[in-house]
């Protein structure tokens, strides 16, 4: 579930302080909040960029991979020709055997360029795959970063509540990691803590 920043914050608002201690822990929340949401904004942005590039990336690998399969078509198609040539060609004599064989060689030649364009395009597929995996591993940076900052709100929402200092400081472990999370993604860190994301997939 999604925390909504601003409804946190006048919430917190409503609840008048009962003393300068609370008010100066409201007004840290409320800091912190504005922060927090400005910080996830800027990755939500990033976020959205890349996910359209991972379904580019996955269009295009499905794109490849469907020409492979229509070259790959062509292929045996000339194939079988050649073979059903080759066989027709026996008994001919050489005027007529010379056709036959002009025939065979310009659909050898097809099955020759066949094969050369389904390898060039089964190496794209390949790196659109590598491409959608590159982007993915940053999309799930995004991810756990947004999960553990909303955690922080939804904790600093209780905070202003309860007006609990120990709380407020408790949220800042969410925080940390969510930041932290947040940078990786946006300045393109190697971190990735392959087991979380697999729990939560």
């Amino acid at each position: 579930m999604e925390v909504d920043p601003l409804d946190t914050i006048e919430s917190a608002q409503q609840d008048e302080p009962k003393s300068p201690r609370s008010a100066r822990l409201n007004a840290m929340v409320a800091v912190t909040i504005a922060v927090l949401a400005t910080f996830m904004g800027i990755c939500k942005v990033k976020d959205d960029n890349i996910v359209q590039a991972m379904q580019q990336a996955q269009a295009d690998k499905l794109d490849h991979w469907n020409f492979y399969q229509a070259r790959n078509i062509r292929q045996e198609v000339a194939v079988a020709t050649i073979e059903q040539l080759k066989l027709a060609r026996m008994g001919h004599s050489a005027p007529e055997a010379a056709a036959y064989d002009a025939t065979i060689a310009r659909y050898e030649k097809v099955v020759a360029e066949q094969s050369q364009k389904k390898e060039e395009l089964k190496q794209l597929a390949a790196q659109d795959q590598k491409t959608y995996d590159a982007l993915n591993f940053h999309d799930d940076q995004f991810d756990l970063s947004d999960a553990a900052l909303s955690l922080a709100i939804a904790l600093l929402a209780v905070t202003a509540l309860t007006h609990l200092w120990w709380l407020y400081w408790a949220a800042w472990v969410p925080i940390g990691f969510g930041v932290f999370m947040g940078l990786s993604g946006l300045l393109g860190w190697a971190f990735h803590p392959d087991a979380l994301v697999k729990l939560l997939t």
